[in-house]
């Protein structure tokens, strides 16, 4: 990244505050600029500290994440949210990445693996939990028939589409699908065709408007 990662940690736990700052300092390129309990006072950090990253629980109590999500983008907040979450709705998964949530990680996955999923989305990409991918699709399929017609995908797209939803490099879903990496980009740039977005992250969001099999 060529300097720290600075982060801002919202959950309304005080343990998992603690563990999971501790775990991240750790690693020599994130730094946490403040933790908090609220999506208010979240919202006073972004406005005095330089953040590149809010790594933001869903039940926040009394409060939703969503409220941060919403109020963030109205000021203008220009770094990257991950939902950190011992779990969320379908209504809610999808409301928080059409909110633009850079991607969800689920609290009893491996600490590794958030590792892993902060660098992911500090570098443009998404980062999603497979079961909260399946919560994705459950949500699109509540779509309107006329929404879920506006785009269709070939079975090649589909599976293409379905490895960006996981989050893996092109390279990954090349391996998986046993096709060349210039196959893969090709679909890729054929999905982007198809849409009218620039980034894998706009892609996904736009395809839940009409994606609607099952894996």
């Amino acid at each position: 990244m060529g300097q720290q990662i600075r982060i801002l940690l919202v959950d309304d736990h005080s343990l998992f505050r603690e563990s999971l700052s501790r775990l991240l300092q750790a690693e020599p390129d994130l730094r946490i600029v403040a933790t908090c309990s609220s999506a208010t006072e979240a919202l006073g950090i972004i406005e005095r500290e330089t953040v590149d990253l809010v790594l933001l629980d869903y039940d926040l109590g009394e409060q939703e994440g969503s409220l941060f999500l919403d109020a963030a983008k109205t000021k203008g907040f220009r770094g990257r949210i991950l939902m950190v979450t011992a779990g969320m709705s379908d209504a809610g998964t999808l409301r928080a990445m059409e909110a633009g949530a850079a991607g969800i990680f689920l609290k009893h996955s491996p600490p590794a693996q958030l590792i892993d999923a902060i660098y992911k989305v500090m570098h443009g990409e998404m980062f999603l939990d497979s079961r909260a991918v399946r919560s994705l699709v459950a949500g699109a399929s509540g779509k309107t028939d006329e929404q879920r017609s506006s785009q269709l995908f070939t079975q090649r797209e589909r599976a293409v589409l379905k490895g960006v939803f996981e989050g893996f490099t092109n390279k990954e879903i090349a391996g998986q699908l046993q096709l060349s990496e210039a196959t893969v980009k090709a679909v890729l740039q054929q999905l982007f065709d198809k849409t009218g977005v620039r980034t894998r992250s706009q892609l996904v969001r736009i395809a839940l408007e009409s994606f609607n099999q099952n894996w």
